[in-house]
C-alpha cells in the first residue's frame, strides 16, 4: 500500500466499492477502437459496474491509455474469456441471462428489460456487431429506440444509454443502499484499490 494514502483517499474507495454492482455486466465483443473500449470502461465505472468480460476471437484486445478515460480500467475489473462456449457456459453458471444489442426484429426495447435481475449485456464489434459464435447462447436481444433518422449509435454511447437505463432501474430499486460485495472481498479489494 502506498505510504501516502489518506484516511479520505480509504472512505473513499469504501464508498465507490459499497455501490458496486455485480448483477449486471457487459460483455466486449471483438470492439477494435481503444478510445470506445476506454469510454466503454469509464461509463461502467460511473455507474457503479464492478467487472465487464472481454471475448475477443478475431483481433487483439486494444492497448488502452493511461490518462483520460483510458484509466478507468484500472477500477473495473475485467475477465478474459477464449471463446464463445466458455463464455457463456461462465456467465450461465453464475446466473447471468445473457442479452445481445441487435436490431432484429425479435429485438425488445432497451426499457422493456428488467436489468435488476443477473444481466450480461453483449455490445459487438462497431461494424459486424455480435460474434456470430454467441448467437447460440443468447438469451434475447435489446435495441435501443431512437427518434431520429440515424438509427445506431456508436458503441460507446450506446453502452452508456445502456448501463444509464440500469442505473435508473437498479437505483429504483433501492440497490445502490447496500453493498453487494462480501465482507471479505471488500477487504481485500480495498487494500487492492489503495494500491493503484
Amino acid at each position: 500500500m502506498r505510504d501516502c494514502i489518506t484516511e479520505r483517499r480509504v472512505r473513499r474507495i469504501e464508498e465507490v466499492l459499497s455501490r458496486r454492482q455485480t448483477d449486471l455486466t457487459l460483455v466486449i465483443n471483438n470492439i477494435h477502437d481503444p478510445h470506445n473500449v476506454s469510454a466503454i470502461l469509464r461509463s461502467c465505472d460511473a455507474f457503479g459496474i464492478h467487472r465487464v468480460h472481454l471475448l475477443y476471437t478475431d483481433t487483439a484486445f486494444p492497448a488502452l491509455g493511461k490518462k483520460s478515460s483510458g484509466s478507468a480500467k484500472k477500477w473495473v475489473e475485467t475477465v478474459r474469456h477464449k471463446d464463445a462456449a466458455s463464455l457463456a457456459a461462465a456467465l450461465k453458471g453464475q446466473g447471468f441471462r445473457l442479452v445481445a444489442t441487435s436490431f432484429t426484429e425479435t429485438a425488445v426495447p432497451l426499457q422493456k428489460w428488467d436489468l435488476t435481475t443477473k444481466t450480461a449485456i453483449i455490445l459487438g464489434n462497431e461494424h459486424s456487431g455480435v460474434d456470430e459464435d454467441l448467437a447460440p447462447h443468447v438469451d434475447g436481444a435489446l435495441y435501443i429506440p431512437m427518434m431520429g433518422m440515424v438509427q445506431s449509435l456508436n458503441v460507446s454511447v450506446a453502452a452508456a444509454v445502456i448501463l444509464y437505463e440500469g442505473f435508473r432501474q437498479l437505483e429504483a430499486a433501492g440497490r445502490y443502499g447496500a453493498p453487494c460485495i462480501e465482507a471479505e472481498e471488500m477487504a481485500r479489494l480495498v487494500k487492492l484499490w489503495c494500491s493503484k
